[in-house]
Formats: C-alpha cells, structure tokens, sequence
C-alpha cells in the first residue's frame, strides 16, 4: 500500500519553482547562471508600504484576524475594485488568501465535483491544471496558436463547452505569454458564456498594472451581464513587488466567497496579519510608481523581443503586458541540431550557456520558451548574447 495518496500522484511539482530552485543550485555551486524563470518583478517593496508593516508590529497587530481577511483590508479592495473597475461589491463578496494561488486552489477545493470540467486555454500558468486534478476536476485544455496571439477565441470555447463544465479560467494579461485580451475579445467570450448559466467565470487579474503601449485592461465581470457568477481575483504581489508578503483576494458570489472560507478556516487560517496591514497601505496609498516600473518593463521587453528576434530560428511575439515573453524555438528542433523538442532546448541552454529558462510544454503548448525578463538590464543582455550564442552554434 502506498503512503502517497492517489490524488497527489495525479499532479507535478511546478516547473517554474523546479526551474528556479534548479538556477539557485547552480549558483551555489559557483555557476554563473542568469535566472530568468521566476515570475518576480526584482524591484523592492515600496517603503511606505513596508513602513506600514513595521507600524502594524509596534502597536501589536500580531495575533489571529478573521480568516479570510480583515475588516479594513476588505474595505480597501472593495475600494480598488470601485475605483479602477467600476464594480461594486459588499464585504461580504470579499475574501483574502495568502496569496492569489490559495485563493485559486480555495475557489476549485470549495466548488469542484468529481468529474467537474474547468476550461483552461493554452497556454496556461503551470498550476491551473493541477489544482484541478487535486479537487477532483477535469482540466479542459483548449490549445489557442501563436497565429491567434495565444487567447481564446469565441469558437474555440463554444465547441469546448459541454454538459460538465463549471469554470472557464480566462488570464489577462497572461502568464506566461503576456497576451491581453481587448474589450471585444472579452465581450466576444461573455456572448457564449451567457447562454450557459451553470458555468462559472473565473478572472485572474494578478498583470492588470502590468501593461504597456496604452493597452486597456477590462475585467469580464466590468464589461459584462456575468458579473454575478464571476470570481475576479488579483492581488499584490506583481503590481506592488509583494511576492513574499503573501496576500492575494478575489471578488464574487457571496455562497463561493463563503465556501472558500470555509476551506481556509481548515487550512490556513488567516493570512499573515503583518502581510494584511501592509496590503492595506498598498491599496490605499500612492499608486504613481506602478507606472514608473511599467516604464522599466516595457524598456525591458521591447529590448528582449527585438534581440530574440534577431537570433535565427528564433520568433517571439510582442507582449501586451505581464513581464513574460513566449518565443517559439521550433525552427531549432530538427535532426541538424539533435534537439528533439522545447525542454531539450532549454535543458541545452542552461547546461551549454547557464541561462535558466522553462520550456513552453510546462504551460501546455509545446514548441516555445517562457522569459521572465523581471530582472535587471544588466542580466538581460548578458543573457540574450548567451542565447544568441547558443542558438548560432546549433545552426552551425
């Protein structure tokens, strides 16, 4: 008998943290590797934010709050979403985790039945999938092509739908391609899902500030008549350079909001009381830098695009937001180059070039690479010259 239960034998471990656990091996042992797999932007928290933390401990906000969340954190991401959204929702409708993948995997724990199919358009964040698997579900995905800009059409998710789906995850901007989805683009899916009422939309919104060439961000639940069965989630952690503080929140149905809970009230308990205050102050306080660093990411990705784009065998499409690009490595897998497919090649690059970065298979669409070019300009040009340099010795 095994020890392992049979739902855990069901998923992977997240190649992302593999890949940046992988990097951090090698450097501890004395390689000069260039990490470009982690999702993390690599400016610091903001101090007044971190200043709000530290008043939060002198005056001894260190105990237990409510399980999902506190009342003044509520309030300021009932707040955020009136202010840049133009939704309205009551406390009640709120819920906090530590972190926007708790909150994800609370929402599939708490709703999910055996068999229970989840739409899921490739390519994906890594982790969709298996949190699906592991609260019984059916990931559903739904390949959407370089030549579509990686997004969903209205087609694709009409002949998707069948009579055991319960969610469709839509990602704007996206991981790990950096796609965004328009106005119509949005409104072109909301004219299918409102045929379906048992369906439920769920809204990952962790880039909405991560955004460039005057792309406007619209969340479904604000263009749409689907509001009251959407869970729009979002958190701190990418916008405000948070990652570590823990806190993400959605915004939905009061009976989910509950559920997930529920859920938490048996796993976690409350977020981090620190991690809340600071949020708080994330919210509310002054929102001018996020701007400022989009400026530097933009900088970043214009000139990432445009060196890939000079290596032969190498496309990359330009991103709408996010900090990732998704370029296909297919004119490099044949037999002239010995590689057979995309986790051969990043497997190369980092052996050959010690650059880390993760094969696209890992979010569902073979042939491609996902850069996170969150790091400095720096490390970027030092890797794309290893890249180039890589790439030029396989067309040898």
């Amino acid at each position: 008998m095994s020890i392992i239960s049979d739902s855990l034998k069901r998923i992977k471990p997240s190649p992302t943290i593999a890949v940046t656990q992988k990097a951090r091996e090698l450097r501890a042992a004395g390689k000069d590797v260039i990490g470009l797999g982690a999702g993390e932007p690599d400016f610091d928290t903001p101090e007044n934010i971190k200043n709000a933390a530290i008043k939060a401990i002198k005056r001894g906000d260190t105990k237990y709050t409510a399980v999902d969340g506190t009342p003044e954190l509520k309030k300021a991401i009932i707040k955020k979403f009136k202010r840049e959204n133009k939704l309205n929702y009551s406390i009640d409708q709120i819920t906090v985790g530590s972190g926007g993948k708790q909150v994800l995997y609370n929402t599939f724990m708490a709703t999910l039945n055996r068999g229970d199919e989840v739409i899921i358009p490739a390519p994906f964040w890594v982790s969709y999938p298996d949190m699906v698997l592991l609260a019984g579900g059916k990931p559903k995905i739904i390949k959407c092509t370089e030549k579509e800009g990686f997004k969903l059409t209205a087609k694709k998710l009409k002949n998707a739908i069948t009579k055991k789906t319960k969610w469709i995850i839509l990602n704007s901007p996206s991981n790990p391609t950096g796609a965004g989805y328009s106005k119509k683009e949005i409104q072109d899916l909301a004219k299918v899902l409102i045929r379906y009422k048992r369906i439920l939309i769920l809204s990952d919104d962790i880039y909405e500030h991560v955004r460039y060439d005057n792309f406007k961000f619209f969340t479904i639940a604000q263009i749409s008549k689907l509001k009251d069965r959407t869970l729009t989630m979002n958190g701190v952690s990418k916008s405000y350079a948070m990652t570590g503080w823990r806190i993400g929140y959605a915004a939905g149905p009061k009976d989910i909001i509950k559920a997930i809970g529920k859920i938490q009230s048996q796993s976690t308990s409350n977020p981090s009381s620190i991690s809340q205050a600071a949020a708080v102050e994330a919210l509310n306080g002054k929102q001018g830098f996020i701007k400022t660093r989009a400026k530097a990411f933009r900088e970043r990705r214009n000139f990432v695009v445009k060196s890939l784009n000079n290596i032969k065998g190498i496309n990359c499409l330009t991103p709408n937001g996010a900090f990732y690009v998704f370029p296909s490595c297919k004119g490099l897998l044949n037999k002239k180059t010995r590689l057979k497919n995309d986790t051969s090649f990043v497997q190369k690059l980092l052996e050959k070039e010690n650059v880390a970065v993760v094969q696209g298979s890992a979010f569902g669409l073979g042939g491609y690479f996902r850069i996170s070019y969150a790091t400095s300009m720096k490390n970027l040009k030092k890797a794309m010259s290893r890249i180039k340099s890589f790439c030029e010795s396989l067309n040898q």
